[in-house]
């Protein structure tokens, strides 16, 4: 049975221009970055709803009454409030029984890591390394994983069914508000050691990333709302030179493909890879593993194939399964920490808009 370790000695919060300064300053700069984006995104949809203009693709005009008001506040309730902090709970669970983290421990890894002391170092010569990379993997990905593919998987069989020019698009239209009101949780439960800090950073903020967890969790959000709209321009041209009875396909391999290259990669490289492929980005902590590699690699393959032989698709998708899965795989390992979201999934649209243009 394991037991807590002795409470961790209070550490000096850095001076400024001393040792680990920088970290504070990165996490300040992302916080003003991500405002000043929520705050354009923002002006741009009350531009468009205040005055009733019609925005073409980018923008629907619809009423703000009741019904649209209810349906966000309880999806935002119930999947990044309620299914947050059940997570935060289990992730909490697993530090204490798993790993040993004293309460004391806890304390300091749940908190905003900002503006408090949190020495990354000192934590893991008393702990085991692989052990909280396996928590922060199994309750990181346990979050978003499964609401992820339910969703994807459901557009897929709505799109394959009900194939239409703007399907591939993502429907950005529907949840720009959607985009603007989780941002602005995120930004305002930025600094929050409380309830809404752990809601929505408690499960999903790496304890290996140090003091740079809720940066990185933050500008992950963000790439993931910036690639809705890069989706406006190439899901229509991506309409343009595809049929489409293969739409439901070409949604696969841009999105599913690389939400399973990008899960199995944490998940293999956690509990079997050994760290040792150094990568840029935020965390305190940036390695990666060869056997997570090759599992991006082939986990991407699979779903690719899987979709080319279920759907009789022509030999020609065969090759753009592998350049698909190169492309996942590549760019999993080299971008830069929380941005593979962004670069991942656009690549995969502008690689099989490419392969579109060539063979239809």
């Amino acid at each position: 049975m394991l037991t807590a370790p002795p409470a961790p000695q209070a550490t000096a919060t850095p001076a400024a221009g001393g040792p680990g300064a920088e970290r504070p300053r990165a996490s300040r700069q992302v916080f003003l970055g991500c405002l000043l984006y929520l705050s354009g995104l923002t002006l741009v949809w009350l531009f468009f709803a205040l005055t009733g203009r019609d925005g073409g693709l980018l923008f629907r005009v619809f009423r703000i009454d009741a019904a649209t008001v209810g349906r966000l506040l309880t999806g935002f309730l119930l999947f990044w409030v309620g299914w947050g902090w059940l997570w935060y709970w289990l992730k909490r669970l697993l530090l204490r029984r798993v790993v040993g983290f004293s309460r004391e421990e806890l304390a300091e890894s749940f908190a905003s890591r900002i503006g408090t002391p949190f020495d990354l170092r000192a934590l893991l010569a008393r702990h085991s390394e692989r052990r909280i990379r396996i928590v922060d993997m199994i309750t990181r990905r346990g979050r978003t994983v499964p609401l992820l593919l339910a969703g994807f998987l459901y557009l897929a069989f709505h799109i394959s069914k009900e194939p239409g020019p703007q399907s591939l698009a993502m429907g950005i239209q529907d949840n720009w508000l959607d985009s603007v009101v989780l941002a602005a949780a995120m930004l305002g439960a930025y600094h929050s050691s409380g309830f809404f800090g752990r809601a929505l950073y408690g499960a999903h903020a790496r304890v290996m990333d140090g003091r740079l967890a809720r940066a990185n969790c933050l500008v992950a959000a963000t790439m993931w709302m910036q690639f809705k709209f890069v989706m406006i321009p190439v899901g229509l041209r991506l309409a343009g030179v595809f049929p489409a009875e293969t739409y439901a396909a070409l949604f696969v391999f841009i999105w599913v493909s690389y939400i399973v290259a990008d899960t199995l990669s944490e998940v293999v490289g956690s509990l079997l890879g050994k760290q040792k492929l150094r990568v840029w980005g935020l965390g305190e902590v940036n390695r990666k593993s060869v056997a997570g590699t090759w599992a991006c690699f082939t986990g991407s393959l699979a779903v690719c194939l899987a979709v080319v032989f279920t759907r009789h698709m022509p030999p020609s998708w065969l090759a753009l399964a592998v350049v698909v899965s190169i492309s996942n795989t590549a760019l999993e390992l080299f971008s830069p920490r929380s941005t593979d979201d962004l670069t991942m999934a656009t690549a995969n649209a502008l690689l099989c808009w490419g392969f579109g243009a060539l063979v239809y």
